[in-house]
């Protein structure tokens, strides 16, 4: 029956609405579908009545033909509107009023800590804004060894085939599995597209693959200490180090496409590796896996680091190691050419480690039979054998054509396109902020078809949150509205609609001073930490004013070939304009790039209009000899129709 599991979750809660009575449980006014211009408060509610009310207004939902096709065919990644839901953390809140976030199990049996069951009842509000495709990051279960924070990092996988049980509620009693189907049942019901994330890559050194298949590890003796950051111990476990000679020939073989012979790091970093032991040795102790080896030597699972460049500056990954993929003597250790460059000697047919190969391959056909997934972000994508990416595109394909794979990749390249990707993070959210980049972006747009769409957005689960950025909420909206008429991939990393200010993690683009500031406070990739929904600097109401606008040209906006976009030049450097256009529409955009100053500018158009009307605000201006005068405030964005 359509909609079950999301029906007997309805039942459920249905049934104990006299027990929800008894439960002092507060949730965000914008939870409850209320106007996004008015403030945002908090508001007591019985949890059974609020839950069942939203999966009523979900069951009774109906799509028309349109938005039930939109999303259709291979290449729907093109016309999505993404929403960045980190489970755990995006639907968190203290409903209890106790001053701090609770994820264990309170005397109401309701989390505070986010769970499926509250992100399914968010899904209108996430649609209201626009979005027809929900990003999950990673959902499985996270391991104990090296844990990061009091809840540990979703990238620590420690079983691809487990979810984690606390995005479950445990007032309903239900499997996590159950609850998650609901939700894919619920965004379907709506019109939504879902993605997973994963990291087929590494996984947490806690493994629950180490005791039955410790050959698909790389071990290190027991003895060797980590090294501190910043030490050149080699005797210690880190990244190898390479001289400054050897670094610079690595560079050129690589980057010349030349995997022949990659210098390996010294006798003195292969020396601390070890075979791995035999199943029957390996123990747990303190929540670590410990093997013997025949000779009596005890062996532990290494963590893992940043590859690429050799010399990656960025503190190791104590929570994660590197899966072996390949298996030869003479590779046996962790580096740049074993789990990323794979030197042409290891990258060898006979070398591969075929049992784990078979295992990553089942992964995904595992979630679109079991959950009905439409498709996967790839986290460190491109550190996988192409051979191994290929199978897994091709198993999951033949169940579903149309299933889309995205890569975690800066960087946008063909051979991203025929590895199979149709979508990529891409650098928006790098450049964005500096209008130089910004400008050189977007005479790229009008020189070049990109060969896959990427995600237009001024942040990300790594980065500083937008709102921080020089112009504060001015910004976001700035920003916003660029990436919903440039052709990209628009994408909400959750808490950017609230205006949030506090960043999920600080892997990518902080300064030294950001970093400083936000050192005492917990991330929210590895601590119990919320969004603030309470806060009254929120822009929805604007994103929903620029999806309306954008679904009227989407048609026009939705072409990527690069004739459609075309830079309108501007004597003033912070002003941003451009064309989208074909041979039966043309819209203006216009943008005010400066976030302190206004600036009166003119446009010389080709159009045989005489007034044009402001999308946004509704004025109108007049046009004298093909010129248009506007007067822009900072950060002001105008939008026109020329045809």
């Amino acid at each position: 029956m359509k909609l079950q599991i999301l029906r007997t979750i309805r039942d459920n809660l249905q049934s104990k609405m006299v027990q929800g009575e008894k439960i002092s449980y507060f949730i965000p006014s914008l939870w409850l579908g209320t106007s996004l211009k008015e403030q945002p408060t908090k508001v007591k509610v019985n949890p059974c009545q609020f839950f069942v009310q939203k999966i009523d207004e979900i069951l009774n939902f109906s799509l028309n033909s349109h938005e039930a096709d939109y999303l259709k065919g291979e290449e729907w990644s093109r016309k999505a509107v993404v929403y960045n839901l980190f489970a755990r953390h995006t639907t968190a809140f203290d409903h209890h009023e106790k001053g701090h976030l609770e994820s264990a199990y309170p005397a109401s049996g309701f989390r505070d800590t986010g769970t499926f069951l509250k992100a399914i009842a968010l899904l209108l509000y996430i649609k209201s804004l626009g979005v027809n495709t929900l990003h999950l990051l990673p959902i499985t279960v996270i391991g104990e060894d090296g844990k990061k924070g009091n809840l540990g990092s979703p990238y620590a996988i420690r079983n691809p085939f487990k979810l984690d049980e606390n995005l479950s509620e445990p007032f309903l009693g239900m499997r996590v599995e159950d609850e998650f189907s609901a939700l894919v049942e619920a965004a379907h019901h709506l019109g939504m597209k879902v993605v997973v994330e994963f990291v087929f890559r590494t996984a947490s050194k806690d493994s629950d693959w180490v005791k039955e298949h410790p050959d698909w590890f790389y071990w290190i003796k027991e003895f060797v200490e980590d090294r501190e950051q910043g030490s050149r111990d080699e005797t210690k476990y880190g990244s190898p180090f390479f001289s400054r000679e050897d670094l610079n020939q690595i560079l050129e073989k690589v980057n010349n496409g030349n995997l022949n012979h990659l210098l390996a790091p010294s006798p003195v970093y292969r020396g601390l590796f070890t075979n791995p032991p035999s199943p029957e040795t390996i123990v747990k102790e303190n929540g670590k896996w410990i093997g013997q080896l025949a000779d009596g030597a005890r062996v532990k699972i290494p963590g893992a680091f940043a590859d690429w460049p050799p010399d990656d500056p960025q503190p190791p990954w104590g929570d994660v190691t590197y899966l072996k993929l390949f298996s030869h003597p003479d590779f046996n250790y962790i580096a740049y050419n074993t789990v990323r460059m794979y030197d042409v000697e290891l990258a060898q047919k006979p070398n591969r480690n075929s049992s784990l190969w078979e295992q990553l391959i089942q992964i995904i056909p595992y979630y679109q039979k079991e959950f009905k997934i439409d498709g996967v972000m790839i986290d460190m994508g491109h550190a996988l054998p192409y051979s191994l990416l290929k199978k897994m595109v091709d198993e999951a394909r033949q169940l579903d054509p149309d299933f889309a794979f995205w890569e975690e990749n800066f960087h946008l390249s063909h051979e991203s396109k025929k590895q199979g990707y149709n979508a990529s993070i891409g650098y928006i959210w790098a450049d964005q902020h500096h209008p130089y980049k910004l400008k050189d972006l977007l005479y790229r747009f009008e020189r070049e078809t990109f060969p896959l769409p990427f995600f237009g957005t001024a942040e990300s689960h790594n980065t500083p949150r937008s709102s921080t950025r020089a112009g504060g909420i001015g910004y976001s909206c700035y920003s916003w509205a660029i990436n919903n008429f440039l052709p990209v991939i628009p994408f909400i990393h959750s808490g950017f609609e609230l205006g949030e200010e506090m960043p999920v993690n600080t892997g990518l683009d902080f300064t030294k001073e950001e970093l400083e500031r936000i050192f005492s406070e917990p991330l929210a990739l590895f601590n119990r930490a919320a969004l603030d929904w309470l806060n009254p600097n929120q822009l929805c109401e604007w994103i929903k004013k620029i999806a309306e606008i954008r679904k009227k040209y989407q048609d026009l906006i939705l072409d990527y070939h690069h004739q459609t976009l075309k830079v309108i030049p501007c004597d003033v450097w912070d002003i941003f304009a451009f064309e989208r256009k074909s041979s039966a529409r043309d819209i203006l955009f216009v943008a005010n790039s400066n976030m302190e100053r206004d600036f009166f500018i003119h446009l010389r158009l080709h159009t045989h209009r005489k007034d044009v009307k402001d999308l946004i605000k509704g004025d109108s201006f007049s046009l004298t000899d093909h010129t248009l005068p506007l007067h822009l405030k900072s950060g002001e964005i105008k939008i026109f129709r020329l045809k």
